[in-house]
């Protein structure tokens, strides 16, 4: 019979001490193990394990990371341990803004109801080791974020990123014109101040890099279009966190890569956006406030829309979309209008 725990007590009885460490916490899609100063997240591999965890393998949450724990119902006869970071502490989850849906939170455990008692244990032995600072934001990251040499595909380019540049290589089928003109883009760590991820899982899906001194998004691109001997757009609605109107949008930005029909997924242009990240704030000589990492959209005018149907209607003709494919996206464009 599993219990859930190993090396730390038996089944159906609580441990004597956390302080001894080295227990192990098995749950749904993932296992904890606690250290002396920290928790070993540990994701399995399967194929019901969301991918996110799948490329996250292991992560190390220092208790020092910790704002607070909670345990809750779950659903379908579970309980939820979770582990909630500080504001400032965790790479992934700034990148995030937010956006991840619980079954994707890396700080839940979600174990079989008749562990509760068990669970509750770990969760008032968490909660003792937290610091008198555990409720302010952290300084620095806190967590390591992943690992470069990374990359993906988005519906416009494929992205890379070396843990020193970030490259945007553009793909004919899927790049506005304006990324045409402006060409292949290298983008060095110490020129950016921070890393827009918006989820692929929403409309208007993108990455978009931030440069240094610029109170928003978009400033490359207005750099772009004033080149161009045009003027950026400022009529998007600006995000939740957005201190100034975004000039562009990100299909016509040479800073930034958009997701649809299944490029740039969670599991990969979400590490590669906290790796982004955790390379800025680590090469820069002052500390960034957080409007460096910004979310939300604006609507795309027209012209936008039209350009990125023609652009889907190319791929459909080739054969590199299926009619279903074709008709469902064609909807989904016309629908932002």
């Amino acid at each position: 019979m599993n219990c859930g725990i190993r090396r730390g007590g038996t089944c159906g009885q609580v441990p004597h001490t956390m302080r001894h460490m080295g227990d192990v916490l098995a749950g749904i899609h993932a296992t904890w193990e606690f250290d002396t100063d920290c928790v070993l997240i540990r994701f399995e591999r399967g194929i019901r394990t969301p991918k996110l965890f799948q490329s996250l393998r292991e992560r190390r949450i220092p208790h020092a990371a910790l704002s607070s724990v909670t345990l809750n119902p779950g659903k379908r006869g579970t309980v939820v341990l979770h582990a909630v970071p500080r504001p400032g502490a965790d790479p992934l989850l700034e990148a995030a803004a937010g956006q991840l849906k619980d079954g994707c939170d890396p700080y839940r455990l979600v174990l079989p109801a008749e562990r509760e008692t068990l669970a509750e244990y770990y969760a008032d032995e968490l909660r003792a080791l937290l610091g008198a600072d555990a409720r302010e934001p952290a300084e620095r990251f806190m967590v390591a974020a992943p690992e470069a040499p990374m990359q993906f595909k988005a519906y416009d380019g494929r992205a890379s990123f070396d843990g020193d540049r970030i490259s945007f290589r553009w793909f004919w089928t899927g790049a506005s014109t304006a990324k045409w003109k402006a060409g292949d883009q290298t983008f060095p760590v110490t020129e950016l101040s921070g890393v827009e991820w918006r989820s692929p899982e929403a409309f208007d899906g993108y990455l978009r890099l931030v440069p240094r001194g610029a109170g928003s998004a978009g400033s490359l691109a207005g750099a772009a279009a004033a080149a161009e001997g045009g003027a950026p757009r400022t009529d998007a609605a600006p995000g939740p966190q957005a201190m100034t109107p975004r000039p562009t949008q990100a299909d016509q930005d040479p800073a930034a890569v958009i997701f649809g029909l299944g490029y740039g997924p969670v599991h990969e242009s979400l590490p590669f956006a906290a790796a982004v990240l955790e390379s800025v704030r680590r090469n820069q000589s002052a500390p960034v406030t957080a409007t460096a990492v910004l979310a939300g959209a604006g609507r795309r005018d027209p012209a936008d829309i039209a350009e990125r149907i023609r652009h889907l209607g190319e791929l459909h003709r080739a054969g590199l979309v299926t009619d279903d494919e074709f008709s469902a996206k064609k909807a989904q464009l016309l629908a932002e209008l």
